[in-house]
């Protein structure tokens, strides 16, 4: 007897990155960041039902994440918004309070991607900038939990009292995080409450759930988990797996090689392993049945997708959740038409709602 699935967070992706392609690798100025394009993804997410949408914050300096947040906020009806922030970048009491007040704008509606990355000009060993991410976590934790902070730590020495606007909840939106090295896992495993992790075979996704959730408990703590993966959804097989090669069809090797190449984030333990699953996968790109690494080509990062038909994909995405997978972020190209797509197909047959606080 199979026991019944509990809801899980559907949520998809803003292209704020000039991440937007009808053929990988290839430039299109009909789909490059804009405040109109970037504002149109979100908005189908928000119609056709999603529960939440990722705003990624990027290594090059196009669109800002927060600014674009704020002015997207008031035009939504009922999803929330994944705002990504960067460790290092913002004082923590001012990024406390613009996520208060973000919160605000929204009615509660808003979680948020913690990013522990280098930036340009600024290169920190991985130690010290797991450090200081899980110093500023637990900032933003006690600040948003309304709470007075006394900290003297290695990066940051505050004295302040509860601040006065808090969020709708009064509490600390959750926070999620994600990286696979051993530092990165006992980031998560101190001060997250989603772990995130890139596409991977089912045996690994195992693995990783099991081994975070067994830091977490060490530490007193529980983590949820969330998986960030590409999707590929049509009415059958064969038409996803053409579209596959349709996406890659113009693509020139030295052109995703320099695309890889780029991102700070290049030789991270997840990029490693992204390219890792590319070598193991067969002719057509696939290493295990509907997960594609054609994807990782031409994009540093989240390298693979879910693909296959209607059936198929939410078998694949109903296997995830029975190892604990509880959200899930997806993206597709071009996004605003796969995220319409994915929204007709699967996620009226998926229980889906918020993680909640």
């Amino acid at each position: 007897m199979t026991h019944a699935l509990p809801p899980c967070e559907v949520a998809w992706f803003a292209a704020l990155c000039d991440d937007d392609y009808e053929y990988l690798g290839v430039p299109d100025p009909a789909l490059a960041s804009s405040w109109e394009h970037c504002r149109d993804i979100v908005l189908t997410a928000d119609r056709t039902g999603y529960d939440n949408i990722l705003l990624p914050s990027g290594y090059a300096l196009g669109i800002d994440t927060t600014v674009f947040a704020a002015a997207v906020a008031p035009l939504l009806t009922q999803i929330q918004l994944l705002m990504a922030v960067r460790m290092g970048e913002d004082w923590p009491p001012q990024l406390a309070r613009r996520i208060a007040t973000l919160d605000r704008i929204l009615g509660g509606r808003l979680t948020v991607n913690i990013i522990s990355s280098d930036m340009p000009g600024d290169v920190l060993d991985g130690g010290a900038r797991y450090r200081r991410t899980v110093e500023v976590m637990r900032i933003l934790r006690t600040m948003l939990n309304g709470e007075s902070i006394d900290v003297d730590g290695e990066f940051y020495r505050l004295t302040l009292d509860p601040p006065r606007v808090t969020t709708v909840s009064g509490r600390c939106p959750p926070l999620y995080f994600g990286g696979l090295s051993p530092l990165a896992r006992e980031a998560a495993a101190d001060a997250a409450d989603v772990f995130l992790m890139w596409p991977d075979t089912m045996d690994v996704v195992q693995d990783v759930v099991a081994d975070l959730r067994a830091r977490a408990a060490a530490k007193g703590r529980q983590l949820r988990f969330g998986y960030r993966a590409h999707v590929i959804v049509r009415e059958t097989e064969s038409e996803a797996r053409a579209y596959a090669k349709r996406l890659l069809s113009k693509l020139d090797a030295a052109q995703g090689d320099a695309i890889r190449g780029k991102s700070l984030d290049a030789a991270t333990v997840g990029v490693r392993r992204q390219a890792e699953l590319r070598d193991a996968a067969d002719d057509d790109g696939f290493v295990e049945a509907h997960l594609w690494t054609g994807i990782g080509r031409a994009r540093s990062g989240c390298g693979a997708a879910i693909v296959g038909d209607p059936d198929q994909v939410l078998a694949k995405i109903n296997a995830y959740r029975a190892v604990g997978m509880e959200s899930f972020i997806l993206s597709g190209y071009p996004h605003a038409a796969e995220c319409d797509l994915f929204a007709r197909y699967v996620l009226p047959r998926l229980e889906h709602a918020t993680l909640g606080r």
